[in-house]
């Protein structure tokens, strides 16, 4: 108690709020901030801030705090995009999109401008024809806006309320498509190429060039717009982000819904290629200066148009398999995942984020693994019916009576087969009858309890409530005397014994260590019950009170003398089916 104290005065004291901090130079070390801080003894926060710094070191080391320190260092703009979409609501997409056609101005004031690089122009004849670019990019982005006003309906429905299933995989289907779509509609629409094709006379005009000058300007219209039009895809797409998460926790994971998308490949083929291009027309550009003409300008395109396709283009292809590869591959591993083999391993090939991804997913499916091991196990050691309901509904499964039919088996004569046989034979013996039995019990609705050396406590009706649990029991005690008969053939022999009533289920135990059981009379009736087939020399006797409760007459049955039960008062009615009076009978 006292070293939280302290931990909470020096915590106090190194991070006052600030409205109470006194103003003073910032401590040059460590040393100079725990020597600062009075009323505690310099040694012990020396102490406090060393194993502070040594824990933290360990933390950042790790793979997982690498990750998501990567991962946050570009969040600030995602967070700045989620504000905006609480703030606008409804209205958010369709203003995304039309800041995003906005933004390509820049991009086509600044290629209009970049032609005085090249050709001698005034300042007013530079100004018109970028206000004249503006313009037609202007007109372009109001025809967009009204081809995307059916498009984004569905989303802005129902970010405004309207969050149906169906609703929402339509929504999300048009937001996710929508930023392709706006790319494709760009080189789809024909107006652009129009436009540019328009503008290019223009400035052929204006500016007195030559008429083959047309087709240079429109080249390197071309570029330009493709410039503008890839900036506000990528803008566009990033602004829907935010949308996209929030429709997408209303979608079930089973849900697969069919977008149009540009792959990450294609992304870097076509990026880094036309960023070379125009990248080398400013440089020759710069690099030339004094206005070199039309001329000079169409040898610049052609140049960097060259060196984009080869030599930009090769160092793509390998950074694009660079990329693509490791998420292909781990796209592969998760389907193989989802298919229910866990053994699936990506091996670590790069340093790089990707490595960390990689490392991660590996230690994800292994600890799958390691859960679907224990489940197995927790299947093997446990009735699959509790399994299930202890999956479903928690360990504390609280006390509570309830009707069921208990059945007791027990072998004939194996405490002295056991004495004389090996240990390996005595088990497997077990195991072989018990491979007979339990599926006989499991299949008709029976949860095998407890296995009691070679002894075998079975219940009907708990956990899972069954309304005609009596005669599930007596079709099992009748299956397990024949098949045990069938397969054995006289080498083992089973007494069964069924009894009905009114017993406490529930969990009992402590320490960690829980075990589902059933108590109550009803049980130790049917172990005495089974304990009287010795005597009757039948294979299965059942209580007056299971006979009672049955709904089948299947089968007839014959009575046996009342016999007294060790424990009980009053001596219980005992019944065995006929077929076994007849067979002992025949065999005798």
């Amino acid at each position: 108690m006292r070293a939280s104290r302290t931990r909470s005065r020096l915590f106090r004291r190194l991070n006052p709020p600030p409205w109470t901090a006194p103003r003073r130079p910032a401590p040059s070390s460590r040393a100079s901030c725990a020597s600062s801080v009075a009323g505690i003894p310099r040694k012990r926060v020396g102490r406090y801030l060393e194993r502070t710094s040594r824990r933290t070191a360990s933390w950042r080391s790790t793979d997982d705090y690498r990750l998501r320190r990567r991962s946050y260092a570009g969040q600030d703009e995602s967070v700045t995009f989620a504000s905006w979409y609480r703030r606008l609501g409804a209205r958010y997409p369709r203003l995304v999109l039309a800041t995003a056609l906005r933004v390509e101005y820049l991009v086509v004031a600044a290629g209009a401008a970049s032609l005085a690089l090249y050709i001698d122009m005034t300042p007013g004849q530079l100004a018109v024809l970028a206000l004249v670019a503006v313009a037609g990019q202007e007109f372009y982005a109001l025809m967009t806006l009204r081809y995307f006003r059916s498009r984004l309906e569905p989303v802005a429905e129902w970010i405004g309320g309207e969050r149906s299933g169906p609703g929402a995989i339509e929504a999300w289907r048009n937001a996710a498509s929508a930023p392709y779509q706006l790319l494709r509609q760009w080189w789809r629409g024909g107006y652009p190429f129009i436009a540019d094709l328009a503008w290019c006379l223009f400035a052929t005009w204006l500016l007195g060039l030559p008429a083959w000058a047309i087709a240079v300007l429109y080249l390197a219209a071309i570029v330009m717009l493709a410039y503008a039009n890839g900036i506000a895809f990528l803008m566009f797409e990033r602004s829907m982000q935010p949308v996209l998460d929030d429709i997408a926790t209303q979608l079930s994971d089973e849900v697969e819904i069919d977008a149009i998308s540009l792959p990450l490949r294609r992304r870097l083929l076509s990026a880094i290629p036309a960023i070379s291009a125009g990248v080398g027309v400013l440089v020759v550009g710069l690099v030339e200066g004094g206005h070199p003409g039309v001329g000079e300008l169409l040898v610049a395109i052609a140049v960097s148009l060259g060196v984009a396709m080869t030599l930009a283009f090769a160092f793509t292809i390998l950074l694009a398999e660079s990329v693509v590869s490791p998420i292909h591959r781990l796209r592969e591993a998760t389907a193989k995942v989802g298919g229910g083999d866990l053994t699936t391993r990506v091996p670590v090939g790069s340093a790089d984020e990707t490595g960390a991804l990689t490392r991660a997913f590996n230690r994800m499916v292994s600890g799958l693994q390691e859960r679907e091991r224990l489940r197995e196990a927790f299947g093997t050691f446990v009735d699959p019916g509790l399994a299930e309901r202890v999956a479903r509904d928690g360990i504390d499964q609280r006390g509570e009576e309830v009707e069921v039919s208990i059945l007791f088996m027990d072998v004939r004569g194996f405490t002295s087969f056991s004495e004389r046989a090996p240990a390996r034979e005595v088990v497997a013996r077990l195991n072989e009858l018990y491979e007979v039995v339990v599926p006989i019990i499991t299949d008709r609705g029976g949860h095998a309890n407890k296995f009691i050396g070679d002894g075998l406590l079975a219940v009907f009706g708990a956990p899972e409530r069954l309304d005609d649990h009596a005669d599930r029991a007596v079709a099992s005690a009748l299956a397990i005397a024949d098949q045990v008969s069938d397969r054995f053939r006289g080498e083992l022999a089973v007494g069964v014994g069924v009894n009905s009533g009114t017993v406490v289920v529930g969990t009992i135990g402590g320490g960690g260590r829980l075990d589902f059981t059933v108590i109550g009379d009803a049980v130790n009736t049917a172990a005495r019950v089974e304990s009287a087939t010795r005597q009757t020399g039948d294979d299965v006797l059942i209580t007056e009170a299971t006979r009672q409760r049955l709904r089948a007459n299947a089968t007839a049955w014959e009575d046996r003398p009342a016999i007294p039960l060790k424990g009980k008062s009053e001596e219980i009615r005992l019944h065995a089916p006929e077929r076994r009076v007849h067979q002992a009978t025949a065999v005798s």
